[in-house]
């Protein structure tokens, strides 16, 4: 069953399973201190399957609200994220504990600087500076770029050319700044980076300032898992003050495809130990 498929089964059927997973939160919250009073491998095991319970029921919610649409399983999404990331702080003391979070652009830089804002959509790096009252020196957001990635998803991967970036995009002002089409990375400080990038660009094409410029800025380039080269002038692009969005950020001029690991074929038909039974 796909996932589309199960969305559609779920608002169909009016139980959900909140209540039970919510119960059990509840009792595994009331004995943390019995489970985490003996030592660090219980305590570990009271992590795993209190987070197993949150997966359940946000996953429960995301499944019944994916089939309405709109904006609301993306924000549960993020939002699930950032209390995941909260917790393993945490657990391993947020005074000592530091973590590097890898996610695309879209997760990473922060969405009030996008014309996601206008859709009223969060993501990871809004809500962890939000976390943090906006202090750069406990989060930095880091983006990537490039000027020159499956069509849909589940389809096998593939390599697939990757046309230069549209004209008036930051991809395209970037690397016409680059002389040797080396790498940079910027760091934005009081808008140094950002005015030296601006300044003396080419004439941008009207027709595609249209299309990739807006109160939010110049649209960056956004290659997820699912991508069509065919398309790219009519989308793939995100309106974006880059310097606010970002507190560091790496432009790769030229990319290659990577070399897959090898992934072989599990032919057991049982389901691993770790695999979630019961829901």
């Amino acid at each position: 069953m796909s996932v589309e498929d199960y969305a559609r089964a779920a608002l169909f059927v009016p139980e959900s399973c909140e209540d039970e997973v919510i119960g059990m939160l509840i009792e595994l919250r009331n004995k943390a201190s019995q489970y985490q009073a003996n030592g660090i491998d219980k305590r570990e095991e009271y992590f795993n399957a209190e987070q197993n319970a949150i997966v359940a029921k946000n996953a429960e919610l995301y499944y019944r609200k994916m089939i309405q649409g709109g904006t609301t399983t993306w924000n549960i999404r993020e939002t699930h994220m950032v209390d995941t990331l909260k917790r393993l702080m945490k657990f391993h003391g947020i005074d000592r504990s530091k973590c590097i979070v890898w996610a695309h652009n879209t997760h990473v830089g922060d969405a009030r600087h996008t014309d996601m804002a206008d859709a009223k959509m969060i993501n990871i790096g809004q809500l962890v500076r939000e976390h943090t009252n906006d202090n750069k020196n406990k989060v930095w957001l880091v983006g990537f770029g490039t000027y020159n990635s499956a069509r849909e998803w589940g389809e096998k991967m593939e390599i697939m050319q990757v046309p230069p970036a549209v004209e008036g995009s930051w991809d395209n002002i970037i690397h016409q700044q680059i002389d040797d089409d080396s790498n940079r990375l910027f760091i934005f400080k009081n808008n140094v980076t950002l005015l030296r990038l601006t300044k003396n660009t080419k004439k941008e094409n009207s027709e595609t300032r249209t299309r990739t410029r807006t109160e939010k800025g110049p649209g960056q380039r956004a290659i997820g898992v699912v991508y069509n080269p065919e398309y790219e002038r009519y989308g793939n692009y995100v309106p974006s003050i880059i310097d606010k969005r970002y507190d560091m950020y790496l432009h790769i001029d030229k990319t290659h495809a990577l070399s897959p690991l090898h992934m072989p074929e599990v032919k057991d038909e049982e389901l691993p130990e770790t695999f979630p039974t019961g829901l």
